[in-house]
């Protein structure tokens, strides 16, 4: 994803038919779409613990809430530590090194705040180096939120936020070497403009190891195959995070395009968010009438569900230049996300938001339709969705079982009868509510 700002820099001093930016302009409005963007993907957090904490019951809502804001800033101290540094620092064919750890400004960007008279060669580099690892970081985090809802009300609080320092600062990072850090998979021309493999397909298929795991959670799956609903306790919550997931999409996608200091960049970022826009909404069509047709009535979770499948479906390849095709890839996006569900309940595996379904079949489809829809080689596509595979899932059940025989991962069914938040917190979130 970085070295497509080294392209587009080219074109300030290209002779192109258009104006040509200033390097300082420049500077300044790739420094300020990293930092804005960002933003609205950090707004995301918000997101994913209002959806969670909808899909959850009451006597769980702390917990979950806790998780949300803990794994956040996990994942910000992982990726200044050592995770931007593996994923973006001398990276080779498959990891980066050490040598970035403890992430910081460059000597020159400090030398100028200091006084230097430096601006036009730091104005060369493009943008400002903690704009760039704040947006990077942001990315980090989402991928491990999708754990969290996945694995929800069964999960242990410590054990989880231990998983996310393995999650951030080890497995994200080395696929997203592969990819956005120039890897081998760079190398042979794998394309995931904003993510659908790297951010979503990586968190989803570790929360498919750690549910298979876990386990399902006490009464949702009978003996005779029989599946017994667990309804959420706060749909209009869940409403709310789906929006604004929605709204933080618009920086997740569009900040990718990681430039706009030209005429041609902020085009490119109008398309990206037309093309977001779209797929979700193709999402939530698709799965409002799949849910009617097979229920005999709407279901809303599907609704929301569809909503986000769409957005991860197009996360690939936003900058599709043909708006219609947005709402095909978000579209059939919402129907494999709903007929994912379904699926997981018959093999008995207890995702409580869909977030495999949404996130990791949706993300498969995603990468895959950039190779149908010609922004990239399908069998490249192929190559990484099945590459994503082969590095998370083995690496999230060895660090999921060391867990398990260690310090135990899933709460005894007496605390998971109570509710995480009496079992593990100081308070419910509901307390007036028996």
């Amino acid at each position: 994803m970085k070295f497509t700002l080294f392209l587009i820099s080219a074109l300030f001093v290209s002779n192109v038919s258009y104006a040509v930016v200033d390097p300082e302009v420049a500077y300044i409005f790739n420094t300020f779409l990293f930092i804005f963007s960002g933003i609205l993907v950090m707004f995301m957090a918000l997101g994913f613990a209002m959806l969670e904490a909808g899909f959850v019951r009451k006597k769980n809502t702390s917990a979950i809430l806790l998780k949300n804001i803990a794994l956040y800033s996990i994942a910000g101290i992982s990726f200044y530590l050592v995770g931007y540094s593996l994923m973006y620092v001398d990276v080779g064919s498959y990891i980066g090194s050490l040598g970035g750890i403890f992430y910081n400004p460059t000597a020159d960007e400090l030398a100028l705040l200091d006084g230097a008279d430096n601006v036009a060669a730091i104005a060369d580099t493009g943008y400002s180096a903690p704009s760039d690892w704040f947006f990077q970081m942001v990315f980090c985090a989402t991928a491990v939120s999708i754990v969290s809802g996945a694995c929800a009300e069964r999960i242990k609080v410590w054990p989880f936020l231990i998983f996310t320092v393995i999650m951030t600062g080890l497995i994200y990072p080395i696929f997203g070497a592969w990819t956005w850090g120039g890897g081998w998979l760079a190398e042979i021309g794998f394309s995931d403009f904003a993510g659908s493999t790297i951010v979503h397909s990586v968190g989803g298929w570790a929360a498919l190891v750690g549910c298979l795991i876990l386990g399902a959670r006490k009464g949702k799956y009978a003996a005779d195959g029989s599946v017994t609903p667990i309804a959420g306790a706060n749909m209009p919550l869940a409403t709310l995070g789906t929006f604004i997931l929605w709204f933080g999409w618009f920086g997740f996608n569009g900040g990718s395009q990681l430039a706009m200091g030209s005429v041609p960049d902020v085009l490119a970022i109008s398309i990206v968010v037309v093309n977001t826009n779209l797929a979700a909404c193709g999402g939530i069509v698709v799965a409002v009438i799949l849910s009617q047709i097979m229920f005999k009535k709407i279901d809303l979770t599907i609704a929301l569900n569809g909503a986000i499948a769409g957005l991860v479906a197009i996360t690939a390849g936003p900058d599709l230049q043909n708006h219609f095709t947005s709402i095909i890839i978000g579209g059939i996006g919402g129907a494999l996300t709903t007929f994912a569900i379904l699926l997981l309940d018959k093999l008995k595996i207890d995702d409580v938001v869909g977030a495999i379904p949404a996130h990791l079949v949706a993300g498969i489809w995603g990468t895959l339709a950039v190779g149908i829809f010609g922004g990239g080689d399908f069998f490249v596509q192929l190559t990484g969705v099945l590459a994503a595979a082969v590095l998370v899932v083995p690496l999230s059940a060895i660090f999921f079982y060391i867990l398990k025989g260690t310090v135990g991962l899933r709460v005894s069914e007496e605390e998971e009868d109570i509710g995480l938040d009496k079992a593990e917190l100081t308070g419910e979130a509901y307390p007036e509510f028996k």
